[in-house]
Protein backbone atom coordinates (compact mmCIF):
# COMPACT_ATOMS: atom_id res chain seq x y z
CA UNK A 1 0.00 0.00 0.00
CA UNK A 2 1.72 3.02 -1.20
CA UNK A 3 -0.30 5.87 0.88
CA UNK A 4 -3.92 6.89 1.23
CA UNK A 5 -6.33 9.84 0.44
CA UNK A 6 -7.62 11.48 3.37
CA UNK A 7 -10.89 13.45 3.50
CA UNK A 8 -10.06 15.85 6.31
CA UNK A 9 -7.14 14.77 8.28
CA UNK A 10 -3.74 16.25 7.27
CA UNK A 11 -1.94 13.12 6.35
CA UNK A 12 2.27 13.68 5.38
CA UNK A 13 4.80 10.96 4.73
CA UNK A 14 7.81 11.24 7.14
CA UNK A 15 10.17 8.31 4.68
CA UNK A 16 9.94 6.43 1.75
CA UNK A 17 8.92 3.25 2.97
CA UNK A 18 7.30 3.97 6.39
CA UNK A 19 5.98 6.79 8.27
CA UNK A 20 3.53 9.46 7.99
CA UNK A 21 2.49 12.88 10.64
CA UNK A 22 -1.21 13.21 10.97
CA UNK A 23 -2.11 16.91 11.97
CA UNK A 24 -5.37 18.78 12.29
CA UNK A 25 -6.83 16.20 15.17
CA UNK A 26 -7.73 16.07 19.03
CA UNK A 27 -6.96 12.74 20.58
CA UNK A 28 -8.29 14.23 23.49
CA UNK A 29 -11.54 14.43 22.14
CA UNK A 30 -13.51 11.54 21.15
CA UNK A 31 -13.30 10.84 17.67
CA UNK A 32 -15.77 10.69 15.28
CA UNK A 33 -16.02 7.18 13.24
CA UNK A 34 -14.55 8.25 9.93
CA UNK A 35 -12.04 9.62 11.32
CA UNK A 36 -11.15 6.55 13.14
CA UNK A 37 -11.34 4.95 10.05
CA UNK A 38 -8.88 7.10 8.36
CA UNK A 39 -6.35 7.05 10.97
CA UNK A 40 -6.94 3.08 10.84
CA UNK A 41 -6.15 3.12 6.99
CA UNK A 42 -3.15 5.71 7.55
CA UNK A 43 -1.60 3.43 10.28
CA UNK A 44 -2.24 0.38 7.71
CA UNK A 45 -0.70 1.57 5.12
CA UNK A 46 2.57 3.34 6.45
CA UNK A 47 3.49 1.22 9.72
CA UNK A 48 3.16 3.74 11.93
CA UNK A 49 1.89 7.21 12.53
CA UNK A 50 2.68 10.53 14.12
CA UNK A 51 0.90 12.93 16.23
CA UNK A 52 2.04 16.35 17.80
CA UNK A 53 0.90 18.84 20.03
CA UNK A 54 -1.59 16.43 21.95
CA UNK A 55 -3.14 16.92 25.53
CA UNK A 56 -3.33 13.59 26.87
CA UNK A 57 -3.28 12.17 30.23
CA UNK A 58 -3.43 8.38 31.12
CA UNK A 59 -7.22 8.34 31.08
CA UNK A 60 -7.43 10.09 27.44
CA UNK A 61 -4.59 7.96 26.27
CA UNK A 62 -6.52 4.92 27.17
CA UNK A 63 -9.70 6.52 25.99
CA UNK A 64 -8.58 7.16 21.97
CA UNK A 65 -6.90 4.00 22.45
CA UNK A 66 -9.72 2.50 22.86
CA UNK A 67 -11.59 3.19 19.53
CA UNK A 68 -9.32 0.74 18.00
CA UNK A 69 -9.26 -2.18 20.48
CA UNK A 70 -9.35 -3.57 23.58
CA UNK A 71 -6.12 -3.28 25.44
CA UNK A 72 -3.89 -5.08 27.11
CA UNK A 73 -2.46 -5.10 30.83
CA UNK A 74 0.61 -2.54 30.77
CA UNK A 75 2.77 -5.69 30.50
CA UNK A 76 3.92 -9.26 31.21
CA UNK A 77 5.88 -8.26 33.74
CA UNK A 78 4.78 -5.08 34.93
CA UNK A 79 3.10 -5.46 38.59
CA UNK A 80 3.02 -1.65 39.29
CA UNK A 81 1.14 0.14 36.94
CA UNK A 82 -0.25 3.46 37.73
CA UNK A 83 -3.31 3.48 40.00
CA UNK A 84 -6.31 2.73 38.15
CA UNK A 85 -4.82 3.11 35.38
CA UNK A 86 -3.68 -0.92 35.04
CA UNK A 87 -3.27 -0.49 31.19
CA UNK A 88 -0.45 1.68 31.46
CA UNK A 89 3.43 1.10 31.35
CA UNK A 90 5.67 3.99 32.22
CA UNK A 91 8.73 4.19 30.16
CA UNK A 92 11.31 5.51 32.22
CA UNK A 93 15.04 4.73 33.42
CA UNK A 94 14.95 5.85 36.70
CA UNK A 95 11.75 3.64 37.18
CA UNK A 96 13.66 0.81 36.10
CA UNK A 97 16.61 1.29 38.67
CA UNK A 98 14.41 1.62 41.45
CA UNK A 99 12.72 -1.60 40.77
CA UNK A 100 15.77 -3.57 39.01
CA UNK A 101 18.49 -2.38 40.52
CA UNK A 102 21.46 -0.29 38.80
CA UNK A 103 22.79 -2.82 36.57
CA UNK A 104 19.74 -3.16 34.46
CA UNK A 105 21.70 -1.35 31.71
CA UNK A 106 24.28 -3.46 31.76
CA UNK A 107 22.18 -6.53 31.39
CA UNK A 108 20.52 -5.13 28.60
CA UNK A 109 23.92 -4.63 26.51
CA UNK A 110 25.01 -8.08 26.87
CA UNK A 111 23.38 -9.63 24.20
CA UNK A 112 24.07 -11.78 21.51
CA UNK A 113 23.49 -10.03 18.84
CA UNK A 114 24.99 -6.69 19.88
CA UNK A 115 25.09 -4.84 16.75
CA UNK A 116 21.30 -4.78 16.71
CA UNK A 117 21.00 -4.53 20.28
CA UNK A 118 17.58 -3.01 21.15
CA UNK A 119 15.64 -3.25 17.82
CA UNK A 120 12.32 -5.35 18.72
CA UNK A 121 8.60 -6.00 18.39
CA UNK A 122 6.85 -5.34 21.34
CA UNK A 123 5.96 -8.97 23.64
CA UNK A 124 6.76 -11.47 21.14
CA UNK A 125 7.10 -13.69 23.41
CA UNK A 126 3.69 -14.12 23.87
CA UNK A 127 1.77 -16.25 21.55
CA UNK A 128 -0.60 -13.18 20.72
CA UNK A 129 1.55 -10.16 20.73
CA UNK A 130 0.01 -7.02 20.45
CA UNK A 131 -2.04 -5.85 17.57
CA UNK A 132 -0.60 -2.29 17.95
CA UNK A 133 1.11 0.03 20.67
CA UNK A 134 0.69 4.23 20.91
CA UNK A 135 2.80 5.74 22.95
CA UNK A 136 2.71 9.30 24.81
CA UNK A 137 5.51 11.50 25.46
CA UNK A 138 5.11 13.14 28.73
CA UNK A 139 8.77 14.68 29.60
CA UNK A 140 11.69 14.50 26.74
CA UNK A 141 14.95 16.24 26.57
CA UNK A 142 16.04 19.01 24.53
CA UNK A 143 18.10 16.80 22.68
CA UNK A 144 18.79 13.18 21.83
CA UNK A 145 15.98 10.42 22.69
CA UNK A 146 14.84 9.33 19.36
CA UNK A 147 13.02 6.55 18.08
CA UNK A 148 13.23 4.69 15.23
CA UNK A 149 10.85 2.37 13.12
CA UNK A 150 10.93 0.05 10.61
CA UNK A 151 8.96 -1.82 7.99
CA UNK A 152 8.85 -5.14 8.33
CA UNK A 153 6.88 -5.57 4.89
CA UNK A 154 9.19 -3.85 3.19
CA UNK A 155 12.10 -5.95 4.34
CA UNK A 156 10.44 -9.09 3.62
CA UNK A 157 9.68 -7.71 -0.18
CA UNK A 158 13.27 -6.63 -0.19
CA UNK A 159 14.51 -9.96 -0.27
CA UNK A 160 15.16 -11.85 -3.20
CA UNK A 161 12.44 -14.56 -4.55
CA UNK A 162 14.52 -17.87 -3.08
CA UNK A 163 14.92 -16.34 -0.10
CA UNK A 164 11.71 -15.36 0.53
CA UNK A 165 10.78 -18.98 -0.30
CA UNK A 166 12.93 -20.12 2.16
CA UNK A 167 12.01 -18.23 5.10
CA UNK A 168 8.29 -18.29 4.57
CA UNK A 169 8.52 -22.08 5.86
CA UNK A 170 10.70 -21.27 8.88
CA UNK A 171 9.44 -20.95 12.83
CA UNK A 172 11.60 -19.13 15.89
CA UNK A 173 11.11 -19.31 19.30
CA UNK A 174 10.78 -16.41 21.27
CA UNK A 175 11.21 -15.27 24.33
CA UNK A 176 12.25 -12.46 26.99
CA UNK A 177 16.15 -11.35 27.52
CA UNK A 178 16.46 -13.61 24.39
CA UNK A 179 20.35 -13.78 23.30
CA UNK A 180 21.58 -13.14 27.04
CA UNK A 181 23.76 -14.85 28.80
CA UNK A 182 22.77 -14.73 32.09
CA UNK A 183 24.06 -15.85 35.16
CA UNK A 184 22.79 -16.13 38.97
CA UNK A 185 24.40 -12.32 39.53
CA UNK A 186 21.92 -10.93 37.13
CA UNK A 187 19.61 -9.59 39.92
CA UNK A 188 15.69 -8.96 40.28
CA UNK A 189 14.89 -8.62 36.47
CA UNK A 190 16.14 -11.99 35.55
CA UNK A 191 14.30 -13.62 38.15
CA UNK A 192 11.47 -11.72 37.31
CA UNK A 193 11.71 -12.92 33.77
CA UNK A 194 12.23 -16.83 34.94
CA UNK A 195 9.49 -16.43 37.43
CA UNK A 196 7.52 -15.79 34.91
CA UNK A 197 8.29 -17.70 31.36
CA UNK A 198 6.70 -16.19 28.68
CA UNK A 199 7.60 -18.57 25.07
CA UNK A 200 6.22 -18.97 22.49
CA UNK A 201 7.09 -20.23 18.55
CA UNK A 202 6.05 -17.67 15.95
CA UNK A 203 6.24 -18.20 11.41
CA UNK A 204 9.21 -16.26 10.48
CA UNK A 205 7.30 -14.66 8.00
CA UNK A 206 3.64 -13.27 9.32
CA UNK A 207 0.50 -13.02 7.01
CA UNK A 208 -1.02 -9.51 8.16
CA UNK A 209 -4.75 -10.17 8.90
CA UNK A 210 -5.80 -7.11 7.69
CA UNK A 211 -3.55 -6.19 4.60
CA UNK A 212 -2.26 -9.21 3.65
CA UNK A 213 0.82 -8.62 3.14
CA UNK A 214 3.92 -10.59 4.34
CA UNK A 215 6.08 -9.24 7.12
CA UNK A 216 9.31 -10.40 8.37
CA UNK A 217 8.68 -11.71 12.01
CA UNK A 218 12.02 -12.08 14.00
CA UNK A 219 13.39 -9.47 16.02
CA UNK A 220 17.06 -8.89 18.16
CA UNK A 221 15.05 -8.13 21.45
CA UNK A 222 13.15 -11.60 21.79
CA UNK A 223 13.89 -14.43 18.80
CA UNK A 224 15.86 -16.45 20.45
CA UNK A 225 16.66 -19.17 17.82
CA UNK A 226 15.29 -21.07 14.60
CA UNK A 227 13.16 -23.91 14.83
CA UNK A 228 14.60 -27.39 13.56
CA UNK A 229 18.29 -26.18 12.71
CA UNK A 230 21.76 -26.38 13.80
CA UNK A 231 22.31 -23.26 16.37
CA UNK A 232 25.19 -22.21 13.84
CA UNK A 233 22.67 -21.92 11.05
CA UNK A 234 20.31 -20.38 13.72
CA UNK A 235 22.65 -17.86 14.50
CA UNK A 236 23.91 -17.26 10.75
CA UNK A 237 19.91 -17.00 9.66
CA UNK A 238 19.07 -14.89 12.43
CA UNK A 239 22.05 -12.59 11.73
CA UNK A 240 21.09 -11.86 7.78
CA UNK A 241 17.58 -10.94 8.34
CA UNK A 242 18.31 -8.64 11.36
CA UNK A 243 21.06 -6.88 9.05
CA UNK A 244 17.97 -6.62 6.85
CA UNK A 245 14.97 -5.53 8.86
CA UNK A 246 17.67 -2.64 10.19
CA UNK A 247 18.69 -1.34 6.98
CA UNK A 248 18.07 2.34 6.84
CA UNK A 249 16.10 2.93 3.99
CA UNK A 250 13.22 1.02 5.56
CA UNK A 251 13.35 2.95 8.59
CA UNK A 252 11.96 6.40 10.08
CA UNK A 253 13.26 8.41 13.08
CA UNK A 254 11.26 10.67 15.03
CA UNK A 255 12.35 13.10 17.13
CA UNK A 256 10.23 13.54 20.75
CA UNK A 257 8.08 16.82 21.63
CA UNK A 258 6.02 17.12 25.06
CA UNK A 259 2.47 15.99 23.62
CA UNK A 260 3.98 13.77 20.93
CA UNK A 261 2.14 10.54 20.25
CA UNK A 262 3.31 7.34 18.14
CA UNK A 263 0.84 4.82 17.11
CA UNK A 264 2.99 1.95 15.33
CA UNK A 265 1.39 -1.67 13.43
CA UNK A 266 2.96 -4.24 15.99
CA UNK A 267 2.32 -6.78 13.48
CA UNK A 268 4.57 -4.88 10.79
CA UNK A 269 7.18 -3.24 12.66
CA UNK A 270 10.29 -3.37 14.89
CA UNK A 271 11.60 0.01 16.66
CA UNK A 272 14.87 1.17 18.40
CA UNK A 273 14.60 2.39 21.50
CA UNK A 274 17.07 5.08 22.55
CA UNK A 275 20.93 4.48 23.96
CA UNK A 276 22.43 7.89 23.72
CA UNK A 277 21.57 9.16 26.62
CA UNK A 278 22.31 6.72 28.94
CA UNK A 279 25.95 8.61 29.98
CA UNK A 280 23.50 12.35 30.63
CA UNK A 281 21.50 13.28 33.83
CA UNK A 282 18.43 14.10 31.69
CA UNK A 283 14.86 12.51 32.36
CA UNK A 284 12.60 10.70 29.68
CA UNK A 285 9.11 9.59 31.03
CA UNK A 286 6.75 7.99 28.46
CA UNK A 287 3.52 5.97 28.65
CA UNK A 288 2.28 3.06 26.18
CA UNK A 289 -0.66 1.39 26.00
CA UNK A 290 -1.01 -1.77 23.83
CA UNK A 291 -3.72 -3.26 21.94
CA UNK A 292 -4.40 -7.05 21.85
CA UNK A 293 -3.39 -9.09 19.24
CA UNK A 294 -4.03 -12.42 17.42
CA UNK A 295 -1.98 -14.98 17.58
CA UNK A 296 0.29 -14.54 14.03
CA UNK A 297 -0.01 -16.79 11.21
CA UNK A 298 2.58 -17.95 8.49
CA UNK A 299 2.39 -18.19 4.67
CA UNK A 300 1.90 -22.24 5.09
CA UNK A 301 -0.81 -21.66 8.03
CA UNK A 302 1.30 -22.66 10.57
CA UNK A 303 -0.53 -20.76 13.87
CA UNK A 304 1.66 -19.60 16.72
CA UNK A 305 1.91 -22.05 19.50
CA UNK A 306 2.83 -21.04 23.08
CA UNK A 307 5.97 -23.32 24.85
CA UNK A 308 5.57 -21.81 28.25
CA UNK A 309 2.87 -18.86 29.99
CA UNK A 310 -0.53 -18.35 28.47
CA UNK A 311 -2.16 -15.30 25.91
CA UNK A 312 -1.52 -11.96 26.71
CA UNK A 313 -4.48 -10.23 27.54
CA UNK A 314 -5.92 -7.28 29.99
CA UNK A 315 -5.44 -9.64 32.53
CA UNK A 316 -2.05 -9.32 34.71
CA UNK A 317 0.40 -12.29 33.67
CA UNK A 318 2.61 -11.42 36.89
CA UNK A 319 2.06 -15.09 39.03
CA UNK A 320 5.89 -14.20 41.27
Amino acid sequence: MIGVVSTFLDIRRAAGHIGAEIKGIDLSRSLDPSAVQEIRRALLAHKVVFFRGQTLDHAAQIAFARQFGELTHAHPHEDAPPDEFPQILTIDPRRYEERYGEGYRELYRKRQYSYYSGWHTDVTAAVNPPAASILRAETVPEFGGDTQWTNLVAAYEGLSGPLRDFVDRLRAEHRFLAGHQTTGQDGKLVKRVNDNLLVSVHPVVRVHPETGERALFVNPGFTDRIVGVSALESRRILELLYEQITRPEYTVRFRWQPGSVAFWDNRATAHLAPTDLDHLDVQRTLHRVTLIGDRPVGPDGFVSEIVAGREFTAESLVVA
